[in-house]
């Protein structure tokens, strides 16, 4: 039953379950900021509070020369000054907040109390004052912080501080005040209207009651904005920026939507894997597959590339596709020559007893279709065409050629044709039976093993 109030108030899953850490991180972070924010806007009605008491004491000066709303407004600024100091080096604690609450309706119920004195009149006076209206301020700016405790503190001292005023006006003041039941003598004299008083409380009691299901629901909103914030965070490590960034703007991604686009694709696979995968330990091989896969990517992204998905021991990379650009062919090609620096560089400077690496990679060029494939639970974002399939295929044909890195004759002249500079001298290969490819085709060998 508790449940089911809970989800009709919409504050969903139970409220005492417990956080992620990076959750509380970003909650904490937001109170935070909402302390700088209350501390600023009590600055600001203490300023506003004294200016309007200075211009009524100017117009209308008090019978006598007590003047404790001064002294009080003093002491409660230097009190607010500090809080506020506190709360922009983020150091407010818990005790310290909670005694803020409770000095916070303290001054002001004071403030209230010692207008009987100041104009030296019955303290039932002091039940008439207007200033009892700075109580709802004082329990919403708490609503800030989005925490009901503080909400619920402050309405909790409210009420007990106004009880108090119109205790001390019917029990502890010399001059007593009469009860009256007529609200015409109660609006004309220093009487007491119990009905009066009662309606005071029960509207701050109100007031924070519904301020601190604002306070809950709020909460529960920033909970889950901060979930799914730090999801999506996670999630965007899983996709290529550019199809994060597309996501996001479309607000929704269907199976089967694909756009055309001229691509290179890079296919790079880590030889010997197998036989790594019989003599070392997992944890080892997973630390192997992952330096290699880091030396891969960066090469690939350095060039302007995005990774598509990787394959095991495989890492299939588009130049083009993601964005499209004019030098995708050159672009592929030169992360390529990266990739063989990257292995030789880390294969000469491994310690004793490491593996080498050993790899394939191979680059083809053409039309390919961009888009999202698979079903309503289960999409992704990936390249489609024969561009693919031929890397694919002259990656491991590199085996037959005795090479580390080929591409078609077809994709290394549209490369040369982008500006494309080999470091090293090329090998052209014609005529070449490559399993799978009907035709024999002309390759160049960017690499040799």
């Amino acid at each position: 039953m508790a449940e089911g109030l809970l989800r009709l108030l919409g504050l969903g899953r139970d409220l005492a379950e417990p956080l992620p850490p990076r959750v509380q991180a970003m909650v904490r972070e937001q109170q935070a900021s909402a302390e700088i924010l209350i501390g600023l806007a009590q600055v600001a009605a203490i300023a506003t509070f004294g200016a309007l008491y200075a211009i009524a004491r100017h117009y209308n000066p008090p019978p006598t020369a007590i003047e404790p709303v001064p002294i009080a407004l003093g002491l409660y600024a230097v009190f607010t000054g500090f809080r506020l100091w506190l709360a922009l080096r983020r150091r407010l604690s818990a005790p310290l907040l909670v005694a803020s609450v409770v000095i916070d309706m303290t001054v002001l119920m004071i403030t209230i109390w010692s207008f009987h004195l100041q104009y030296m009149a019955p303290s039932a006076i002091s039940l008439k004052a207007a200033t009892l209206m700075y109580v709802f301020i004082l329990i919403a700016l708490r609503a800030l912080r989005f925490d009901a405790f503080y909400v619920l503190l402050a309405g909790a001292c409210a009420i007990l501080g106004w009880a108090s005023l119109v205790g001390y006006a019917l029990l502890v003041d010399p001059m007593l005040g009469a009860i009256t039941r007529s609200f015409l003598d109660y609006v004309t004299s220093p009487k007491v209207l119990l009905g009066a008083e009662f309606d005071k409380a029960v509207s701050i009691g109100m007031v924070t009651a519904l301020l601190a299901l604002v306070v809950l629901r709020g909460r529960r909103l920033l909970v889950d904005f901060a979930r799914e914030g730090i999801a999506a965070a996670e999630l965007s490590r899983f996709l290529v920026p550019e199809v994060a960034q597309r996501i996001r703007r479309s607000g929704g991604v269907m199976a089967g939507t694909a756009e055309r686009r001229q691509a290179a694709i890079l296919m790079a696979d880590l030889r010997g894997f197998t036989r790594l995968a019989r003599e070392r330990p997992p944890c080892e091989l997973l630390a192997l597959l992952g330096e290699y896969q880091r030396l891969v990517v960066a090469a690939v992204h350095g060039r302007g590339g995005s990774i598509d998905k990787y394959l095991g021991d495989g890492v299939l990379a588009s130049f083009g596709a993601v964005r499209p650009n004019g030098t995708y062919a050159a672009d592929a090609l030169r992360a390529v020559e990266d990739i063989l620096a990257a292995i030789a560089a880390r294969n000469a400077a491994r310690p004793p007893g490491v593996p080498a690496f050993e790899v394939g990679v191979a680059v083809a060029c053409g039309e390919v279709l961009f888009g999202t494939v698979g079903d309503a639970d289960r999409l992704e974002y990936t390249v489609i065409g024969d561009p693919v399939n031929l890397a694919a295929k002259l990656e491991k044909h590199n085996k037959a050629e005795a090479s580390q890195a080929l591409a078609d004759h077809a994709t290394h002249e549209l490369a040369l044709a982008q500006d494309y500079a080999p470091r090293a001298a090329v090998e052209v290969r014609p005529a070449r039976t490559v399993a799978g490819v009907p035709a024999p085709l002309d390759l160049v060998v960017l690499g040799r093993g």
